[in-house]
């Protein structure tokens, strides 16, 4: 089997067994034709790569001046897709595995001081029916931290009003329940008050835009951008902030490791544990400025 029509039939394989999202299915998809390119200029047959080739792959990737971060998600790409072939047995053993992963350094996440989502969010002019919305979206994300393509794919059907909690479609299809508290709950009933004056038609969404569609990813992230950029924040903020600022201000306030991971939807817990640095660095931050040992010196 030529690796083009391995590769196809890989991503079929992740689409219908297995139930990624398109996203990322076209992850995995451009990580492979960048490696089923370089084969071939190579004249690698892809069954029967060794570990020397592998490592001058890699080199490749590092001269396209690639992170080791991305370098990484090109390995495990390819350690999913050698697990397939040898699930459909065009292989023995996945040669992948053998291949470390080069060190990434963790960079701490950017997030939001309390008083700099509440800046925004009080200070916010509510001129339309637009406004109520982009409102409640901005104030949704960080009252519970779900992701933005999540939040494009939240159903009126999947929101319990009286227990303020809504029922969202994670990573690998996986189905989880997250919370809101009465903020969010006054910008939610504000916003479905008005959400008709959107529809020119029949929509199962609950966020929608002036035609009555469902509000994209690419949507959301533009109105959290325009939210931001009305507000006296001067560094960046990307829509993925709002996640992160929800996550650290419950380390901060007592949430324990596990609960933050699964109200994040993150499969593993070292994925939540980056947010315990930016709680560290937060309290060394308060140390080193107000311990007296800073007058004594």
């Amino acid at each position: 089997m030529k690796i083009e029509e391995a590769i196809k039939k890989y991503l079929e394989y992740l689409e219908y067994e297995l139930n990624y999202s398109k996203l990322t299915k076209d992850s995995y998809d451009n990580d492979l034709v960048l490696y089923k390119d370089y084969l071939n200029k190579q004249k690698i047959n892809y069954l029967t790569i060794n570990k020397e080739q592998i490592m001058d792959f890699l080199k490749y990737l590092d001269s396209l001046k690639f992170t080791n971060k991305t370098i990484s998600r090109h390995l495990s790409s390819l350690r999913s897709f050698y697990n397939y072939l040898v699930e459909i047995k065009l292989i023995d053993n996945n040669i992948f595995k053998r291949i470390k992963n080069p060190k990434v350094e963790k960079k701490l996440p950017n997030y939001l001081s309390i008083v700099e989502i509440d800046e925004v969010i009080d200070n916010y002019k509510i001129e339309s029916k637009e406004d109520i919305r982009d409102i409640c979206i901005f104030e949704l994300l960080y009252s519970t931290g779900i992701r933005v393509s999540e939040a494009s794919n939240i159903k009126l059907k999947d929101i319990d009003l009286n227990n303020r909690q809504i029922r969202v479609m994670g990573k690998g299809s996986k189905e989880r329940i997250v919370y809101y508290g009465a903020p969010c709950e006054k910008r939610l009933n504000a916003y479905l008050k008005v959400r008709n004056e959107f529809l020119k038609y029949a929509s199962d969404y609950l966020f929608i835009n002036q035609k009555g569609g469902k509000l994209s990813r690419e949507s959301i992230e533009y109105l959290i951008n325009k939210i931001i950029e009305k507000s006296s924040i001067k560094h960046k903020v990307s829509p993925h902030t709002l996640r992160h600022t929800f996550a650290t201000h419950l380390l901060d306030n007592g949430a324990d490791l596990k609960s933050v991971q699964e109200m994040l939807g993150h499969e593993n817990l070292n994925t939540t544990e980056i947010y315990t640095h930016v709680s560290n660095e937060r309290l060394r931050s308060v140390y080193l400025a107000c311990h007296p040992n800073k007058k004594r010196q």
